[in-house]
């Protein structure tokens, strides 16, 4: 695989999202590290190459295109529109040091607040017809489902908010259910705090960035969390069957379905879900056979808030996804400075495709 082979395969598949009508747009490869941090928090440090500019601050290697897409867009985009888009983009692998740390990516980005489902679709389809050829394995998914099921457990507006930040770190999110729960007790150095006296009062110097107020407000919800009723096991075990359902989009929907009548608060997602299968079905994709896992993305696609999917190649299961994406509005909203709009795309990583037709 050559790098001109890389490049004649991004401007292909470029080529054919043009002719669907998308405008072809690029974006600055450093970009400003402080909307970033401000989306993903200091963990994205882990994943992206960060760097010190002596006018701009600090600034990282553009690790994807989306954010940047986005924040075009809700600065003076026109409604609807779709976007295509190619370049290298740049990923830390500390944990998967064999995967490539830049390598090029290929984007399809749909802003239409007309039908949501619908626009899912499209984007689903569009990149199941342009991977046909390779015989990769589709799995869609919808984290929206499990966020609604977050929302209407019975539990303080703090918990719920401590696990929809680690909806995307799965065996942290199950510790806190864990803990919340009451199945596992509270940590030896929390309980040890809690049940001092005066915790934070003392007549060692401050130490880091926190004043003794901060510190203060911060053991004061340490005890109110404490106080709190645990999540019933009913609660749990309903969350628990939800993260289970791994089977046909037909039979999930089923299955969701009948979930959702002890858990009314995925109701209106589920309600979305099977819009989405018709609208899938009416683009002659086989619902019946397209695989939907309800855990599917939680592990690697945290700016997404719905429907998600992703194209595997079962040959080469040390791979990274061939092709994936999904549904972000919440992020259109974070970034549009007061507007909003639902959106939805995905990329396409063009050397695996070159790979993959040099092992054919």
């Amino acid at each position: 695989m050559t790098l001109s082979q890389i490049k004649a395969k991004a401007a292909s598949l470029m080529a054919g999202f043009e002719g669907e009508g998308a405008q072809t747009v690029d974006c600055a490869i450093l970009q400003p590290a402080e909307v970033l941090l401000d989306l993903y928090g200091e963990d994205i440090r882990t994943r992206a190459y960060v760097t010190q500019d002596p006018v701009r601050g600090e600034v990282m290697l553009r690790p994807d295109f989306t954010v940047p897409v986005v924040e075009m867009h809700m600065a003076d985009g026109a409604e609807p529109a779709r976007y295509t888009y190619s370049g290298e983009v740049f990923r830390r692998q500390e944990e998967h040091p064999e995967r490539a740390s830049e390598y090029f990516q290929v984007g399809y980005e749909v802003f239409d607040r007309t039908d949501p489902e619908a626009a899912d679709a499209e984007v689903f389809a569009r990149f199941s017809e342009v991977l046909a050829p390779y015989g990769l394995r589709a799995v869609t998914g919808d984290i929206g489902i499990l966020t609604a099921a977050v929302s209407g457990l019975k539990t303080t507006e703090a918990r719920k908010a401590a696990l929809m930040r680690h909806i995307w770190r799965p065996r942290r999110f199950r510790a806190l259910l864990d803990r919340y729960s009451g199945k596992t007790p509270i940590p030896a150095s929390r309980k040890a705090l809690l049940e001092s006296a005066d915790p934070w009062v003392s007549c060692a110097p401050m130490i880091g960035m926190r004043s003794s107020r901060e510190i203060g407000a911060r053991i004061e919800a340490l005890h109110k969390d404490a106080a709190a009723d645990p999540i019933s096991h009913d609660e749990v075990a309903l969350i628990d069957g939800l993260l289970k359902v791994s089977e046909s989009c037909d039979f999930a929907l089923e299955r969701l379905l009948d979930i959702a009548v002890d858990l009314p608060a995925i109701s209106e997602a589920v309600e979305r879900f099977a819009r989405r299968c018709a609208a899938l079905d009416a683009r002659g994709i086989d619902t019946g056979s397209l695989a939907f896992e309800a855990s599917y993305g939680r592990s690697s696609m945290e700016y997404y808030d719905g429907f998600v999917f992703g194209f595997l190649a079962t040959s080469r299961p040390d791979w990274p996804a061939v092709s994936s994406g999904g549904r972000y509005d919440a992020l259109t909203r974070q970034l549009g400075q007061g507007r909003e709009i639902p959106a939805v795309g995905g990329v396409l990583r063009p050397g695996l495709l070159v790979d993959l037709e040099a092992g054919q």
